[in-house]
């Protein structure tokens, strides 16, 4: 509970009609809304566009855009269109009539809100049409569409004794509703959904497949509250749950359907503004959520001192390895000896001298005697480096030798190896390439921190960063679908929050260092069959990568979900897309094969599925992604 930390949460009023629009919104402001979501036409005003002479009237079906400023429009209305129509009817001239009126609602909607709000509901799968005129031609602004989270068939079945048992899987789930009409839509990201929170509290995957999904709003109508002892409405705990979950991973604002004149809609609005400022916890990853980050590569590239800067903040990284490089110590050198044996410590990619400070803070913890040398390739590091140990470890034995660890011949070998070479995906920033050539420098007894790395997988939705990829391939013509290598075989950095997972993650490729071990020259080419199951209805666009290694004995970092360590901020997931979404049904087994491909210069991953549709091979021979050596 964090009530010092002041959330902003925007409330909007639902009205079936609004007589007079500015005073509307003056009531609503009072009651703490701020703004009001209403129809651009009153829901009764019929149109004609096919016979004449009303065909040809052009009188006015609506108010002007002068009641208000346009800044008025933007920021306090959302207006709503195409209520009662049927875009999707099977009678012709009622399916015609609908579309040439949603048409002009939209076009006018757009006219007054800019790139602000439309809002529009969706009843069934039956939308093809819908989605055609309306979520396919929606580019300025953002399309709200209303879809409930349960179907109320079922609330009606449990009533009803003439409904058999086993009608409720014949009932359509409203997740399905909005699945067809994105689908019939493309994708658009300009289309968002209104989640409209029911009486009835669907089950928990259920609730988590909504996670995936672009929720930009929560509807709550007033029927969903109860009454408390003091007659004030309230939620259950879990509606209150499902509310706090909602707004944390999509930090959305709310919709509220409930009767102005009731006399409670101050205490509808201060009640939910209150729920979620009394659950707020601030996300010290703020800002970071659903961000695309291109992997670094830091064996080909130098590192700026920006990038040092963010690793070294990480407030448990540095205290873990400090921890294993004491340990390491104590094992290795025996208490009468500490005094006078000294241990050689190799840093191998010391960047600015993080992983240096906890090699000599082991050694003064644990009374033991070390020399450590330094190797780092980046000369603009060296510089960093070389005044460290000119004004802060001039009494420490501290060697910097500027050089590519794979080419270093030291005067002496090491009794421990320490490095920070890991990626988020555990091999891809090429720690095996990086430390298969300087474990040379390793005594046969030597200890290499870390010794372990395992990379895991599992399948995911995640539109957020999925339209993020989508949006690198738009070209200048904004209706133009283009899909490429460039971007969709990429893989991409995430701290991904609005997700869906699909089944937990499952092991992928596992590296232990020494590699004594292997055939000489050692390979690390890698392939996989990986297989997944789907407990639900859901789509699929990627897989979310994650890593976890064993640094010393029981001494580990991990970033996978089940075994994160805590506070641990160095490493986000990765997010590895596939060109197109993928339909799976509840039960479907998932078959994914992947692929880590070495060559003198490259080293990258390839991907596919054989289950339950067949795919093409991803990144094949590195073209959208390699990772050069």
């Amino acid at each position: 509970m964090a009530m010092d930390q002041k959330v902003n949460i925007s409330v909007s009023l639902y009205l079936d009609t609004a007589g007079n629009l500015s005073k509307e919104i003056d009531s609503a402001s009072k009651a703490n809304c701020s703004s009001v979501t209403v129809p651009i036409v009153h829901w009764n005003y019929n149109r004609e566009f096919v016979r004449e002479p009303l065909r040809s009237k052009h009188g006015p079906f609506t108010r002007s855009d002068l009641l208000l400023s346009s800044t008025q429009w933007l920021n306090r209305v959302i207006c709503r269109i195409g209520d009662n129509l049927d875009l999707d009817s099977p009678v012709d001239h009622i399916q015609r009539q609908a579309e040439r009126t949603i048409r002009q609602e939209m076009s006018f909607g757009e006219h007054l809100v800019q790139n602000g709000y439309l809002y529009t509901k969706l009843s069934s799968t039956n939308c093809a049409n819908f989605a055609r005129t309306v979520g396919c031609t929606m580019f300025k602004g953002t399309l709200l569409v209303e879809v409930p989270i349960t179907n109320p068939k079922l609330t009606q079945h449990g009533w009803r004794r003439d409904v058999a048992e086993d009608a409720d899987a014949t009932v359509e789930s409203p997740w399905s509703w909005w699945n067809t009409f994105r689908c019939h839509a493309d994708y658009n990201p300009t289309v968002k959904v209104a989640l409209e929170l029911t009486a009835d509290v669907p089950k928990q995957e259920e609730i988590f497949r909504w996670l995936g999904e672009p929720v930009d709003a929560i509807v709550l109508p007033a029927n969903i509250f109860l009454t408390n002892a003091k007659n004030y409405p309230v939620l259950s705990k879990a509606h209150q749950s499902m509310l706090n979950l909602f707004y944390r991973t999509f930090s959305c604002h709310f919709i509220l359907k409930a009767n102005p004149s009731d006399g409670h809609l101050a205490h509808y609005v201060d009640y939910i503004k209150y729920t979620i400022q009394h659950n707020y916890v601030k996300n010290p990853l703020h800002g970071y959520e659903d961000l695309l980050q291109i992997p670094l590569q830091p064996l080909y590239d130098n590192l700026d001192s920006f990038t040092y800067e963010v690793f070294e903040k990480d407030p448990v990284k540095y205290i873990y390895y400090q921890n294993a490089i004491e340990q390491a110590l104590l094992d290795r050198v025996p208490e009468a000896d500490r005094a006078t044996a000294t241990t050689i410590i190799m840093v191998v990619g010391g960047g600015r001298g993080p992983l240096v400070r906890a090699a000599l803070n082991a050694s003064q913890t644990t009374n033991c005697k070390v020399k450590v040398y330094v190797i780092e390739k980046n000369p603009n590091a060296i510089v960093t480096l070389t005044a460290h140990i000119n004004e802060l470890w001039r009494d420490r034995n501290v060697e910097l030798i500027s050089t590519d660890m794979r080419e270093f011949n030291p005067p002496e070998k090491a009794d421990i190896l320490v490095s920070e070479l890991l990626g988020s995906f555990g091999d891809n920033e090429l720690s095996p390439e990086c430390l298969d050539g300087a474990q040379k420098h390793l005594k046969d007894s030597g200890i290499s921190i870390p010794c372990k790395s395992t990379s895991y997988i599992n399948p995911c939705f995640g539109s957020k960063v999925y339209n993020q990829v989508r949006l690198l391939e738009r070209s200048p013509h904004w209706k133009d679908r283009v899909i490429s290598s460039r971007h969709m075989e990429q893989a991409y950095v995430a701290y991904q929050k609005n997700a869906y997972h699909i089944d937990n993650p499952q092991p992928l490729f596992e590296f232990v260092h020494p590699n004594r071990e292997s055939d000489d020259p050692i390979d690390n080419n890698r392939y996989k069959t990986v297989r997944f199951r789907a407990a639900l209805d859901c789509v699929m666009n990627g897989f979310t990568g994650y890593f976890d290694t064993v640094l010393y004995k029981d001494i580990t970092l991990s970033i996978h979900p089940f075994t994160h360590t805590k506070g641990l901020a160095s490493w986000f997931s990765m997010f590895i897309p596939l060109t197109d979404p993928v339909q799976l049904r509840k039960g479907d087994e998932i078959t994914v094969h992947f692929w880590r491909c070495v060559a003198s210069h490259k080293v990258w991953y390839e991907w596919s599925l054989s289950a339950p549709v067949v795919t093409h091979v991803h990144n094949i021979d590195g073209r959208g992604h390699p990772i050069w050596q």
